[in-house]
């Protein structure tokens, strides 16, 4: 089987650095499809700069790096000439901090298909509809599709920051604390949202929330000053790490 059956996202011998700074060391790391691979670590480690590199978003700061390679199905989509509009449709993002645009529900959800061309009304209420259902969301709002998004609830407009992604049809989710802001109710609905979804989209997702990585994540990569510790199916990094450092960091001697 080649490597674009087997995995989504790979990063060879990734370098990353902020000016002088270097934020990722050597990162050598392959992203299995339709799963879902938690990247977890105390805080400044470089798991969120990691997931970044994936649709490109570190491109926007100012004196960032990046040498070796990293692969989103196959393509390295640091080589010239990648074009980041389409990168960034086919890897979806969602932010920690839910940022539903100020319109209606209905206008959130068809926004990206507009833009890239869907005309119809009757074709743009399918994927507002399917990406809704996605999303676990379209029973709490199909009947206030044209009220204000910013009238949702927190767990509610993340849902729908997630069913906007969708939308664009993504094969790959990137999801940099999508829960950390919200009550343990909205969490536990974002998970199963994401359990859900897994059987048809690749999904990284960085958390500090260790229990959610156990119960969501299939595989878990540990990061530590920049450097990946140890990388492996979820089960055996909670029971049996390899690295003492990483059953330090999960008993919560640190972090």
């Amino acid at each position: 089987m080649s490597q674009s059956e087997d995995f989504a996202l790979a990063s060879h011998d990734l370098d990353f650095y902020y000016g002088e700074v270097q934020a990722l060391k050597k990162i050598n790391l392959e992203i299995p499809q339709h799963r879902i691979t938690a990247l977890i670590g105390p805080s400044g480690c470089g798991k969120s700069t990691f997931l970044r590199c994936f649709n490109r978003m570190n491109d926007m700061i100012e004196g960032v790096r990046v040498e070796g390679r990293v692969l989103v199905e196959d393509e390295d989509i640091y080589a010239p000439g990648v074009n980041l509009e389409l990168l960034r449709k086919r890897v979806g993002m969602v932010f920690q901090k839910s940022n539903p645009f100020p319109m209606s529900i209905r206008e959130n959800v068809n926004y990206g298909p507009r833009m890239g061309g869907v005309r119809g009304r009757d074709r743009l209420d399918e994927i507002v509809e399917r990406s809704l259902k996605q999303a676990d969301l379209w029973v709490e709002v199909k009947d206030r599709l044209d009220g204000s998004a910013l009238d949702l609830s927190g767990g509610q407009q993340q849902r729908l920051c997630i069913a906007r992604t969708l939308a664009n049809q993504p094969g790959i989710l990137l999801l940099d604390e999508p829960a950390s802001a919200l009550d343990p109710i909205s969490t536990a609905k974002i998970e199963e949202t994401l359990l859900q979804l897994k059987e048809n989209y690749t999904i990284l997702i960085v958390t500090h929330n260790l229990q959610q990585a156990a119960r969501v994540a299939d595989h878990t990569a540990f990061f530590m000053l920049g450097e990946l510790v140890e990388f492996s199916d979820t089960t055996t990094m909670f029971t049996n790490p390899n690295e003492k450092i990483t059953e330090e960091y999960i008993t919560g001697r640190f972090g």
